[in-house]
């Protein structure tokens, strides 16, 4: 059995369970199951929390961001550059997008896209710039921001791991033209299930990811049904997942807080052994969504940690631009040395709000021990 599980959402659903309960029994007693009051009303509510004018509820993060870069009117052969160091989705999605990736390095200190490595990637194809604030840690906005202003290209955040993340006051979310989120489970704000969300002040992106959202259906933005003058996807957020992430969004600040004293607790229980422990932005606010490690002995302190039954996670084993999916972009071993070194290097710990003291305690021993 494990002792301290990567993540464990049980706690939270049994705290909530009466409330999740209703919330579920209002939407079936209502009969709107696909875009109702509760995706209305959770739109609304998340552009507020993003600091937003408009929010877009879809399936999932992964068509967040391809519905965003579709919505951008993307052409073959324009460029969007990407870190190396992510989830695949924020490269594949400007592939189905029609557009090409290009991947950047990202920074040491903060897994974060590298902004020099971005400049040095722009030419006269480069249309966008994803950022990705990665494990919960916001990228260099600023940097990002004047770049993205010098070449007069579009920024669209990847905060899928850091809802509740913020940059010099701002939410992530809002630093862009879009913003893109997941509720996958094991995100801040996790559904029962697969849901992303489109936040963004731009009323034209707004409506054009609307329609996109509905196969491309006019009706969606005032015109006759089954009328389409662009195709698009079958992508809505359904009624039961906007709902119980109503209920669950009133209490995403807390667990973030709660996440923060874990993080320090790692911090305080690690910080004289030979790793390398993440930080906190000095203008800026971590969302925690994983908190990763980084050792020249990982995959010794990963069997370790696995043979005590502590859940453990490698984010990830290899960068994109090494990947065969991507082999036709010819890149090469050597293209991003800084990504390439901390996929060897990183390990992500049990991080969820109900994690104890105690099992932190307990995940520290072990890797002390290993580490002897």
């Amino acid at each position: 059995m494990t002792r301290v599980p990567l993540v464990d959402l049980r706690p939270q659903h049994q705290a909530l369970q009466d409330h999740l309960t209703a919330a579920f029994e209002q939407v079936l007693d209502s009969g709107v199951l696909i875009l109702g009051d509760q995706v209305r009303c959770l739109e609304e509510e998340l552009a507020g929390f993003c600091g937003t004018s408009h929010a877009v509820g879809v399936a999932s993060g992964t068509d967040a961001l391809r519905l965003t870069l579709e919505a951008l009117n993307l052409r073959p052969g324009d460029e969007v550059i990407v870190p190396t160091f992510t989830f695949v989705a924020t490269a594949s999605t400007a592939v189905l997008a029609g557009a090409t990736p290009v991947f950047a390095d990202i920074e040491e200190a903060t897994f974060c896209i590298d902004p020099e490595s971005a400049a040095a990637k722009i030419s006269p194809r480069t249309r966008a710039i994803v950022p990705v604030h990665l494990f919960g840690h916001p990228a260099n906005m600023a940097a990002l921001g004047a770049l993205a202003d010098r070449h007069q290209l579009v920024i669209i955040e990847d905060a899928a791991q850091a809802l509740g993340a913020q940059y010099q006051g701002r939410p992530v979310g809002s630093l862009g033209r879009a913003g893109c989120l997941s509720f996958y489970p094991t995100k801040n704000l996790p559904a029962c299930g697969d849901a992303g969300m489109v936040v963004t002040s731009d009323p034209e992106l707004a409506d054009r990811v609307r329609l996109v959202r509905a196969c491309g259906d006019a009706s969606v933005l005032g015109g006759p049904r089954y009328h389409y003058d662009r195709l698009g996807h079958n992508s809505r957020l359904d009624e039961l997942q906007a709902a119980l992430l109503r209920v669950k969004l009133g209490h995403l600040e807390e667990w973030n807080r709660r996440r923060s004293e874990h993080a320090e607790q790692y911090r305080a229980l690690l910080s004289d052994l030979d790793v390398v422990l993440p930080g906190e932005l000095a203008d800026g606010r971590h969302a925690w969504a994983v908190f990763t490690i980084r050792s020249t002995r990982r995959d010794a302190l990963r069997t370790a940690l696995t043979e005590a039954g502590i859940g453990t996670s490698i984010y990830y084993p290899e960068p994109l631009h090494l990947q065969p999916a991507f082999r036709s972009l010819g890149y090469r071993q050597g293209d991003c040395r800084v990504a390439e070194r901390m996929c060897g290097e990183v390990l992500s710990l049990p991080m969820f709000p109900d994690l104890s003291e105690e099992q932190i305690e307990t995940v520290c021993r072990v890797i002390r021990q290993a580490l002897k």
